[in-house]
């Protein structure tokens, strides 16, 4: 909680998000990426690991929800 206080607040156009990051994925994304879609190039190419470790704790989720609802067939 303490350090919530120093956090920007919600939709601030000062924030850096909106004056560093924001501006550089909309400049150079298309030039960098070659992806016209701006989400898509986001996601994919500039936090491809971050997306593929989400990616890989639903997968597990899945497998282990399915893994606990099979059913066993007794012989």
């Amino acid at each position: 909680m303490y350090a919530t206080v120093d956090m920007p607040d919600w939709a601030d156009p000062n924030s850096p998000a909106s004056t560093h990051v924001s501006p550089r994925y909309i400049e150079k994304g298309d030039e960098e990426t070659h992806t016209p879609n701006m989400v898509t190039a986001v996601l994919a190419d500039y936090r491809g690991y971050d997306t593929m470790g989400e990616l890989m704790v639903v997968f597990v989720a899945g497998i282990g929800c399915l893994m606990l609802l099979r059913r066993r067939q007794h012989k």
